[in-house]
Formats: structure tokens, sequence, C-alpha cells
């Protein structure tokens, strides 16, 4: 690898250790159960979300290529890795040879021919340096969309539906920031979430059950009892717990 790409990439790593957080950190703590971690989990997953730059018509048309060229594109990831582990080619050996302390760097540049050199090399990096934004980009919104996919997963959970749609809420208002796939998938899950809010106020959870707290099932089970004092139901059993618990 070249001295400047290696560079580069390094300058780079920030963002590399940006996306394998949300891939690897967030999304395993969105399998936990405390409620704390699982909510401080989705709070930095709607930061990542709401930091992400506006998807153009451009990211789009890449990512269609890239579906329709997925066998195109790995084959031209394995030539760049070889071209990467390839030996140098004899023409710089030859320079190395009749430079070999490199005191030919240390020389001013001289001539317009040199110049043009220079302004290409710049113009390369910058490029390169694009592209590998393009690239976090894409990794950290396939990451982000990838933690919504667990969260939706845990939705029979309780504890876990208000985290969740207050998330799914999230990403459908920033859906914006999304590639076209994406966007649909979110749309998907937003409509989904809806629909178990739907159910849940009807009194009904996901599994099509009668849904109720610890409260409403505490109330159904003594709501017919019969409260005894002084080993003697007063007034006959008039369902008296009923009346205490509304």
């Amino acid at each position: 690898m070249p001295s400047k790409e290696f560079f580069v990439s390094v300058g780079n790593k920030k963002e590399f250790l940006t996306t394998w957080m949300i891939r690897a950190v967030l999304a395993n703590d969105l399998y936990t159960d405390d409620s704390f971690v699982y909510s401080k989990a989705a709070c930095k997953i709607k930061d990542a979300i709401a930091n992400l730059p506006v998807s153009t018509t451009e990211d789009d048309a890449e990512e269609a290529e890239t579906l329709a060229n997925a066998g195109s594109a790995k084959a031209a990831l394995v030539c760049t890795s070889l071209d990467v582990l390839s030996p140098p080619s004899p023409s710089n050996s030859n320079n190395d040879a009749s430079d070999p302390f490199g005191l030919d760097a240390l020389l001013p540049f001289i001539g317009k021919k040199d110049e043009k050199t220079r302004g290409k090399e710049m113009t390369n990096s910058n490029r390169m340096a694009e592209e590998e934004h393009k690239r976090f980009i894409k990794a950290q919104r396939e990451a982000l969309l990838l933690c919504l996919e667990i969260a939706a997963r845990r939705y029979k959970v309780p504890w876990c539906q208000t985290v969740i749609d207050i998330l799914a809420k999230h990403a459908f208002d920033h859906i914006d920031r999304f590639t076209l796939q994406q966007r649909q998938a979110i749309q998907k899950l937003w409509a989904s979430i809806k629909e178990q809010q739907i159910r849940r106020k009807q009194g009904k959870s996901v599994t099509g059950k009668l849904d109720m707290n610890a409260f409403s099932g505490c109330q159904e089970k003594y709501a017919n009892e019969k409260i005894s004092i002084r080993h003697s139901v007063g007034g006959g059993g008039e369902r008296r717990a009923e009346q205490w618990l509304g």
C-alpha cells in the first residue's frame, strides 16, 4: 500500500470505529434485559440517525447499481486486494536502484510537469477521501438499519414497546437520511409498529391475547374475591374488592 493511502486510511479509522460501535456494541445492547441499557442504546441510535446526511439521488443510484451488480462488485474487490498485495513493478525497482537512499525526493520540484503531477496527486487524494467518506456513510446506514430490525424483533417484550415506538417514529421522521431500499424497509417497519399500537389500544397484545399490565391482572384476579373481616364476609359478600379496585 502506498504511504499516502496508508495515512488516509489511518486518518479515517475513527469513522470505521464509529461504525463498529454501532454494529457490535449498540446492536448487542438491544438484546439486554436491562431497561436502562436498552434505553441508552436506543438514544445513541437516535442521535446517530439524526447525524446522518440527507440521502441523494446519487446514493439511490449507487445502491441500485450495487444490488444489480453484486457479483461484479465482489470480483472487483478481489482484484483490488490482489493489486495491493502484488510486488512492485520493474520500473519502481530501477528507480530504487538509481536512488537507493531516496535523496531525489529531497530535491525541489522544478518545471511545469512536476506542478501538474503534484496537482494530479492532490486531486486523486481528495477523490480517495471522498470515496472513503461515502463508504463510511453507507456502512453506518446499514448498521443503523440492522439495529432497527433487532429492536423490532423485541416488540413482544412489554417494557421494550415504548422505547421501540419512539425509536421507530424517529427513524420514520428522518427517513430522508436513508437510501431508497432502506426507506422502504423503514416504512414497512413503522407501518407494523403502528398496527401493533392500535392492537394495544384495543386491549390486545402482539400475540393477539388481551393485553394487561400488573395492576389490570390483579384487578381481574381479586374483583370476584370476597373479603372476609373477622372470619366472616360482610354483607353476604357484596364484592367490596371490586369497588376498592375500581
